[in-house]
């Protein structure tokens, strides 16, 4: 795998829009948000010099980066990950190639590029052990996108979406993703099934959009009735309030005792039992958030009498990225961008993050 060089100390910028060689390169500086340990105290605003493209490698002038509940963790915990300081956090971001270095042809100066949120996990099974499972995205153990710039390895970028804007296509790689791989990737659903989909995040609602364009009943749960609200505009078939309704209990009547054929957990903790016990016989549960704990607990009862089957999402690969894309200008998907912030203003994403958006929180460059 070629070497991840990510804002080091080099020298050059081709300027963006004019002819790319070496002749017209200058040196000039920009912007990335660093941190010099761990904790939301800890990240700083600083400048360094422009990267510039070795073997296999592309300059990207970032336009924009999508915030994930991921990078809040990996801001406040590490998530015991071995981070090196100073370290950039986020993995997915929106750009237009600037240069090439020597070798590449996947992509040329004025393309539009996405992040992959997994380096080097093309397509099969992600590398790793028993004793190691595979984690190593941008933003963990590879520095992550929030910078004016980014030079990556070819094979570390994907096509953007033609039907969508920078701001937008940032928010593909990791959650639109995941939604996409628990659920046609993974899982083939099919028409007919009913989904439950937990949450209004970024995670939650892509998946709302991707079962309904499959044909599916879709029931979002939430503890907000306007949001439940605007995720029944979007397309939900069914809301229910969490707060005031035993979930469950909703779900078990709204399919006459059926159940859910899908379930997109993304509370983790003990509601993965609740989960197990909203799921049809032969149900699917896809484990993808962590919002209460890390450690999962079930009674084991329902789980092997209905025979679920509990599968753990862990993103995806570049090869169903790519399809997704396609997909999303094929289906006209549109990403639910909650609000848009200017790339200084990064803290007050955070907080908005705290709160819990309706979709993705964006940070621009521009």
């Amino acid at each position: 795998m070629r070497l991840f060089r990510h804002h080091l100390l080099c020298r050059e910028l081709v300027p963006a829009r004019t002819c790319i060689t070496m002749e017209t390169v200058v040196t000039q500086l920009m912007r990335r948000w660093t941190m010099s340990a761990i904790g939301r105290k800890n990240l700083q605003l600083t400048t360094t010099t422009v990267p510039h493209p070795g073997m296999g490698e592309i300059l990207v002038k970032v336009s924009a980066v999508s915030l994930n509940y991921r990078d809040k963790l990996v801001i406040e915990s590490g998530m015991g990950l071995p981070l090196t300081f100073p370290f950039s956090p986020a993995s997915d971001m929106a750009g237009v190639v600037l240069s090439v270095g020597a070798s590449v042809t996947r992509f040329g100066p004025g393309d539009r590029v996405i992040s992959t949120f997994a380096p080097g996990w093309i397509d099969g099974l992600n590398a790793g052990t028993a004793r190691h499972p595979p984690y190593k995205t941008l933003g963990g153990i590879y520095p992550g996108v929030l910078s004016e710039y980014v030079c990556l390895s070819e094979d570390w970028l994907s096509a953007a979406p033609v039907s969508l804007d920078d701001d937008e296509a940032s928010t593909l790689p990791c959650a639109a993703l995941t939604a996409w791989f628990a659920f046609v990737e993974q899982s083939n659903l099919q028409a007919g099934k009913t989904v439950v989909v937990h949450g209004t995040g970024g995670v939650a609602l892509f998946g709302l959009q991707i079962a309904k364009a499959q044909g599916t009943t879709v029931i979002v749960v939430s503890g907000c009735d306007d949001k439940i609200e605007r995720a029944i505009a979007l397309g939900a078939t069914y809301g229910i309030n969490r707060k005031s309704d035993d979930w469950v209990e909703a779900v078990y009547r709204l399919t006459d005792d059926r159940g859910a054929d899908h379930i997109l957990e993304t509370v983790g903790g003990a509601h993965l039992g609740q989960s197990i016990k909203a799921a049809a016989v032969g149900g699917r549960i896809s484990v993808i958030g962590v919002l209460e704990g890390f450690e999962v607990s079930s009674p084991v009862a329902p789980l092997m009498l209905k025979g679920v089957t509990i599968q753990g999402i862990g993103v995806g690969h570049r090869r169903s990225l790519e399809n997704l894309t396609r997909a999303i200008d094929e289906l006209k998907i549109k990403p639910v961008i909650d609000a848009r912030y200017e790339f200084s203003d990064l803290p007050s994403a955070l907080k908005h993050l705290d709160r819990g958006p309706f979709g993705k929180i964006v940070v621009t460059t521009k």
